[in-house]
């Protein structure tokens, strides 16, 4: 048992500790992975679970002007991580080819990897979404596609954090950062209420699926260059990542085709 124990800690070391960036060690949950499954398991017991049962007997929640709020902030805070990942180095260095981690304390590097960061706190405040959605009795749109992208994405962020903060990784933030911003203003003007804003943004909301879609499948033609042998970059965590965006693009474009396909006709 002793010796079972022995290995376990030594294969936990050397996957936590030995084979991740050593810049985020100390950084707030990035030292292991505990309190991040925890949070995407209790994300997922609450919106599929405990959620819908709280709510069951009680009237909708009146979250108008906290999800302004809230969409406000998405807008302001995805601007501002677009805005750190471009300028550390993208518009200067790093260019759209095979671009390593660079895991010095370079200035920019360094910057890269805290624009990750940020990008993984920002998607764990986005799981209050689908809170949102239950708590406005709107279970319709908690679906499962909705909650594997949140959980799914919130996972990968932070193991990308962990061991890949840096080099041409980052193209992934800096694409969807600049999706979410148009999202997120969208999703702004649409709370507002303003019946006259309300219908004229309508027509545009198939756009922002189509928007998502690309975004897909821009970032699997650039990360599908870090498979070749000359890339010196993690394989291993591309075979993970490129499947699950693969998956991600086909729930969105199956709901795009029931969503808008179908209404067209």
């Amino acid at each position: 048992m002793a010796k079972v124990f022995e290995k376990f800690s030594t294969g936990y070391n050397t996957l936590f500790n030995d084979l991740a960036d050593p810049r985020v060690k100390d950084w707030t949950l990035m030292s292991d992975p505990g309190i991040v499954l925890l949070v995407t398991i209790g994300y997922i017991y609450v919106v599929v679970s405990l959620g819908p049962r709280y709510m069951h007997n009680r009237k909708a929640f009146d979250l108008r002007k906290i999800i302004i709020g809230y969409n406000t902030f998405q807008v302001i805070a995805n601007s501002l991580i677009f805005y750190k990942i471009l300028s550390s180095g993208w518009t200067t260095t790093l260019s759209l080819g095979c671009e390593p981690v660079d895991y010095s304390d370079d200035p920019n590097a360094v910057s890269l990897v805290e624009g990750f960061w940020w990008c993984f706190m920002l998607k764990s405040v986005e799981l209050i979404e689908t809170v949102f959605f239950i708590l406005r009795k709107k279970q319709n749109q908690v679906s499962f596609l909705h909650v594997y992208h949140h959980a799914s994405t919130l996972l990968f962020v932070w193991v990308a954090t962990k061991y890949v903060g840096g080099g041409m990784t980052t193209f992934c933030v800096l694409v969807n950062s600049i999706i979410h911003v148009v999202m997120y203003t969208y999703y702004l003007l649409a709370a507002l209420g303003n019946q006259a804003i309300q219908k004229t943004i309508s027509k545009w909301k198939k756009y922002l699926t189509t928007a998502q879609m690309v975004q897909f499948v821009i970032v699997i033609a650039h990360q599908m260059q870090a498979l070749s042998p000359k890339c010196q970059i993690a394989k291993g965590l591309l075979l993970l990542f490129i499947p699950n965006v693969l998956l991600v693009f086909v729930l969105f474009y199956d709901f795009y085709r029931k969503a808008y396909k179908k209404k067209t006709k």
